[in-house]
């Protein structure tokens, strides 16, 4: 436990915000006396969110790919505590976890309280089903990890059920119903018929094949509509190569166990729904003790990142709302929640001298969208050029080096290396995807 005389930086939440100011924190830290740097999650590891869409495919094992936070926390000298969010007590400054119960609903842990001096709020986001009828029975999601698993057990369930069954070629068919453009939904799509011709690969040895279709259903009038619309264009006519079906203009009304329907009066049938089409902050930060949110439960931050009614709490990722530009706020990305946590590891540290803080200025370097093998689209911008357009094996190589510079961010260069390295040769011997 921290002595009285040590500054407390709690930090809820270890997606990729939290977890790599934690790390960031802990380094800078660990031979401190005076400062002490908490880490909570009610989860016991972490997985880059962007690459969930993969481990519902089963293209991306979670059990190789996984980082403990305990061994992280060792590793940077920060500490881990598991627990979630159940309250704020902003006058006492201190933090409520809700007890933990096993699977059988025995108790583990009472509620815990923390104090702390400075708290950062990184709880990360969830999907938003905007309280339609069916989705919370009859969707799944694509929030953590384990929500990424189901939908993968799910898959390959359902894959197997119309497999062995013993109907004919024509009912042999598996719909897969995507609610939702945007990133998570476009990408999901795109891994899913890339697995769909894995799968037909093993046709020569099971003298059976199961027909995957895909489609994908939005309600604004093009896909991936919060990004330039030539992004939409181009991304909308590879997924047209690969044969996946887009219906835009389309507001889901209701979801069933077996269809989705529309508003337009459209019935699209469906063995399985995914929920994608929009985010919000956690239900939990309703309870925060009066600060101030906005209408998806973000928490209201200042150009300092500080919550607008409260100096000592901070809040990063997707569950802040800060103000970017044109009235607009800072879009949920991730490489807006690794900006906002490299400024505050910077900003924490002068806080803690009693020195001014500086304003975050979030850049923009541009969208990327991953199809899977078959293609990547996007733009790049920076200092040094406005507005690229990329699409191939440039886009591609600059996609897969997101991951590595929050790769980077949690274990160093050299870590990174021998990482990269480790997993070319795991998938030179392991199927690409898993079939289990």
């Amino acid at each position: 436990m921290s002595s009285d005389n040590q500054h407390n930086i709690i930090i809820m939440g270890g997606g990729a915000a939290g977890l790599a100011l934690a790390s960031k924190l802990g380094r800078r830290f660990r031979r401190s006396d005076s400062v002490s740097v908490t880490l909570i999650d009610q989860q016991l590891t972490h997985i880059w969110k962007p690459l969930l869409h993969e481990v519902a495919a089963g293209s991306f094992d979670p059990n190789v790919n996984e980082i403990s936070f305990l061994a992280q926390a060792k590793r940077c000298g920060f500490r881990f505590r598991l627990g979630a969010l159940s309250a704020i007590d902003r006058a006492n400054k201190k933090i409520v976890l809700a007890p933990i119960f096993d699977v059988k609903d025995e108790l583990l842990s009472n509620e815990r309280h923390i104090n702390y001096d400075t708290l950062v709020v990184a709880v990360g986001s969830v999907s938003n089903d905007f309280g339609v009828p069916g989705v919370g029975d009859h969707c799944l999601y694509l929030d953590t990890t384990q929500q990424a698993e189901n939908f993968h057990k799910r898959l390959v369930q359902t894959y197997t059920q119309i497999f062995s069954s013993d109907s004919s070629v024509e009912e042999r068919k598996l719909d897969v119903a995507i609610i939702g453009a945007g990133a998570t939904g476009v990408e999901l799509a795109a891994q899913l018929r890339q697995i769909a011709d894995l799968l037909d690969s093993y046709m020569d040895i099971t003298e059976q094949s199961v027909s995957i279709s895909v489609r994908i259903i939005e309600g604004a009038d093009r896909i991936l509509p919060a990004l330039p619309e030539y992004l939409s264009s181009a991304t909308a006519k590879q997924l047209e190569k690969l044969e996946i079906e887009i219906y835009t203009g389309e507001t889901v009304t209701e979801v069933t166990a077996d269809a989705v329907y529309t508003k337009s009066g459209k019935q699209f049938p469906s063995n399985i729904s995914v929920w994608a089409a929009g985010i919000k902050a956690p239900d939990l930060l309703q309870n925060c003790d009066g600060l101030e949110q906005n209408r998806i439960n973000q928490l209201m931050v200042t150009g300092t990142l500080q919550a607008t009614l409260d100096e000592n709490i901070f809040a990063i990722g997707d569950c802040a709302a800060c103000e970017w530009k044109d009235g607009k706020f800072i879009p949920p990305r991730a490489q807006s929640a690794h900006q906002q946590a490299s400024h505050l590891a910077r900003s924490l540290r002068l806080r803690i001298k009693g020195e001014p803080l500086p304003v975050f200025k979030y850049r923009d370097y541009g969208s990327l969208v991953s199809l899977g093998n078959y293609s990547t689209v996007g733009n790049l911008m920076g200092n040094a050029i406005k507005n690229v357009r990329v699409e191939g094996l440039i886009a591609r190589i600059v996609y897969l080096s997101l991951y590595k510079m929050h790769q980077v961010s949690l274990f160093g260069y050299v870590r990174t290396a021998l990482f990269t390295l480790s997993n070319i040769f795991r998938r030179s011997v392991h199927p690409e995807i898993k079939l289990h």
